[in-house]
């Protein structure tokens, strides 16, 4: 909302961007529908002001943040709607269960032009907030809205995604890196500040952005269930370092980041952790981000995750083409 005057009309985002092959969109859409059909959801866009209260109110209740600091409101949606971004939601025969929310970007490098070029850059969509009433967690409903998500995005010629999740919390882990084939592209420090809802308060909110490559040969082998979890052990035995560990009593134990392949762990539940034991859990948000984050920053990848909860870290980058 604004209050100043517009002299210039402009384009709708999606105006920007042109569909994709229909090979790919085809694929992808009934990749989604099997996956809606396997949840037992039906899966459908929102716009109508009586829909977007509901999303309103379904994070509401997940979340159950501070009045004063939604994670949205209805006229934001609203306005991201009108616009031509997404917003849609998960139904099954209870009602709205879950719902995703995503905007247009432009790329980082897209925004490094000088003033009088103006390219018209392809856009990247990112995906702000999703989420699944308790009830309904362990039917897959977060899997089939994501390629809901991706079926919309590729449609409308965008071939990348972006998000952020919580490094330590490792069934998200797990979800963005296995289930779905992303990969994070950067460690983001404290990145929304204190967040004041039930599920982080008391924590510092630093975020891994995941990166998703919707066309590309993982995601849709992902897609279809196909997936590629890492193993730890295995890893172990080709000669991988532990750069962070577990200790005896479940907090985190400082390795070396001395190593081709780099393992970094994060607690088994770092929810109930923060809940229980503030004190470890901090200790916890430290270690990581002293050791992923800064492995990261030095130039390490991250390439794979093992579900028992570990990260594996591909060799440094070293400024020369791999």
């Amino acid at each position: 909302m604004t209050n100043l005057d517009q002299h210039t009309s402009m384009d709708r985002v999606t105006d920007l961007i042109r569909p994709r092959s229909a090979g790919g969109v085809d694929e992808a859409a009934d990749a989604a529908e099997a996956a809606a059909r396997a949840a037992g959801v039906r899966i459908h866009e929102i716009s109508d002001l009586e829909g977007l209260e509901a999303v309103y109110r379904l994070y509401d209740t997940i979340w159950r943040p501070d009045p004063t600091n939604p994670p949205v409101t209805t006229e934001l949606l609203r306005a991201l709607t009108k616009a031509g971004n997404y917003v849609a939601g998960a139904f099954d025969d209870t009602g709205l269960i879950g719902a995703c929310v995503g905007f247009f970007g432009m790329p980082e490098t897209s925004l490094a032009v000088s003033p009088d070029s103006a390219p018209r850059a392809s856009l990247e969509l990112h995906s702000h907030i999703a989420g699944v009433v308790p009830r309904a967690l362990g039917r897959s409903v977060g899997f089939a809205l994501k390629l809901h998500q991706r079926s919309w995005a590729l449609r409308r010629g965008v071939a990348v995604m972006e998000w952020t999740f919580d490094p330590l919390v490792r069934r998200n882990a797990y979800f963005n890196l296995v289930k779905l084939g992303a990969l994070p592209a950067e460690y983001l420090p404290n990145f929304y500040g204190g967040m004041h809802d039930t599920i982080n308060a008391g924590d510092e909110s630093d975020r891994l952005l995941a990166r998703w490559e919707l066309d590309s040969r993982d995601v849709a082998a992902a897609a279809l269930g196909k997936t590629s979890p890492r193993d730890a052990e295995a890893e172990l035995a080709r000669g991988a370092v532990v750069a962070l560990d577990r200790n005896g009593n479940g907090g985190p134990a400082a390795g070396s980041l001395a190593g081709d392949t780099l393992l970094v762990a994060v607690p088994p539940d770092i929810e109930s952790l923060r809940a229980s034991d503030p004190a470890a859990a901090r200790d916890w948000r430290v270690a990581v981000r002293e050791t992923l984050g800064a492995a990261m920053a030095d130039g390490a990848r991250v390439t794979g995750f093992d579900r028992a909860g570990w990260y594996v870290l591909s060799p440094q980058w070293t400024g020369e083409d791999q």
